[in-house]
């Protein structure tokens, strides 16, 4: 949940690591004139360094991530936005099978409704964006230098001209990355060509394919927030497995609506996203689509919440332990190691708070005979460095 992206210091200087990325581009694809024609003279973008270490999703706690951006006027600019365009979202829907208002949600949430494409100082050309962020992040090189190279294949199709986008290089109304522009590029207003940027139609089917692709189920919501009776095991509150409603509801969990399932064969995992005093979700398997989307729960979360409120529904019941204090990095880096010292974790000590930290901090708070809810806190922290002082 305050996981910072780590940023590595390049070794080589920018120049260099142009130089000898030509080889690299050239043996995937991309022209030697496309190249040196994209790359001469090309500086560094000096925004990159401090936004991947900012990026909010990875940073911010839930409830202060959630109350930023699905504010009324969100919300609000939202559905006029849906009604607006209803017929299309209407025949993106019935077309590719996923839920319109999930892609107004990802719309709202990524440029807000369209309204920041035209904000030179967020949109950019993104090969040279992407090339300071595989010069600069070195610890997820792979992925960034495939985005790179993506980024000049796109270019070359547009008489070799760089798509804008983002400073992390994400393109078009709903931002996709360039590596899944060219997998699942889509035209969706059948001019011939796919332009995410200038064509909403385009964008939407593109994000429509992609999420179909990542497992998007039709049909299925993207999960329910609950009610978790005293003394549930909250050992079951993990993603490793998914298990049908009904094995939870056997257990006492129940829809705050207070209505009942309506089918309890759906496969879902229980989600604490602050632990056993927050709200409370059983997440259906479009919930981990969504985060192959963005791979921040943060940002999953509001998209879902999102899309429920542009259909006329409330904000969630439970309320959030916003008294709550965390651990800064260098207490997050120390939890890691105290839980690998355990025998509890195997993981990266890296400060990054996920899943698998999470769920080895709740096997921790049940040797405890704690609630096992694998929520880390400052108070985390602390019992920790009491069992391995």
């Amino acid at each position: 949940m305050l996981c910072g992206a780590a940023l590595a210091q390049p070794q080589d200087s920018f120049e260099t690591f142009i130089a000898q990325f030509r080889a690299e581009a050239l043996g995937n694809g991309v022209s030697a004139s496309v190249y040196d024609r994209l790359t001469s003279g090309l500086t560094p973008d000096p925004r990159v360094p401090s936004l991947v270490e900012t990026q909010p999703e990875f940073t911010t706690p839930v409830w202060d991530y959630l109350d930023t951006r699905l504010t009324n006027g969100r919300i609000e600019r939202g559905r006029a936005a849906l009604a607006r365009h209803s017929a299309l979202f209407a025949a993106i829907g019935a077309r590719y099978g996923v839920d319109p208002f999930l892609l107004g949600a990802i719309w709202g949430m990524e440029t807000d409704y369209g309204a920041v494409l035209s904000n030179e100082g967020l949109i950019r050309p993104i090969v040279r964006s992407l090339a300071t962020v595989a010069w600069q992040r070195r610890s997820r090189f792979i992925e960034d230098k495939a985005d790179f190279i993506a980024a000049l294949k796109l270019a070359a199709a547009n008489d070799g001209v760089s798509p804008v986008g983002s400073w992390a290089g994400a393109i078009g109304h709903l931002q996709v990355n360039p590596s899944n522009v060219l997998a699942n590029g889509t035209d969706g207003d059948g001019d011939g060509r796919v332009d995410l940027h200038a064509s909403l139609p385009d964008a939407l089917a593109t994000s429509a394919v992609y999420l179909r692709r990542l497992g998007y189920q039709p049909g299925f919501d993207w999960g329910f927030e609950v009610r978790v009776p005293d003394g549930f095991d909250l050992l079951l509150a993990n993603r490793d497995a998914l298990r049908p409603i009904s094995f939870f509801a056997e257990r006492g969990i129940e829809r705050v609506s207070g209505r009942a399932f309506s089918d309890p064969s759906v496969p879902v995992f229980l989600y604490l996203p602050a632990g056993q005093r927050g709200p409370a979700f059983l997440m259906t398997g479009n919930y981990l689509v969504l985060k192959g989307y963005n791979f921040s729960d943060s940002y999953a979360l509001a998209v879902a919440h999102l899309t429920d409120r542009l259909k006329g529904g409330g904000p969630f019941i439970a309320p959030w332990p916003r008294e709550t204090r965390f651990p800064d990095l260098g207490q997050r880096q120390a939890i890691q190691d105290a839980l690998k010292s355990l025998g509890l974790y195997d993981g990266a000590v890296d400060g990054r708070i996920g899943p698998i930290t999470q769920a080895a901090y709740a096997r921790f708070q049940a040797l405890q005979g704690e609630p096992a809810d694998g929520f880390v806190t400052r108070a985390a922290y602390e019992a920790l460095m009491r069992a391995t002082r």
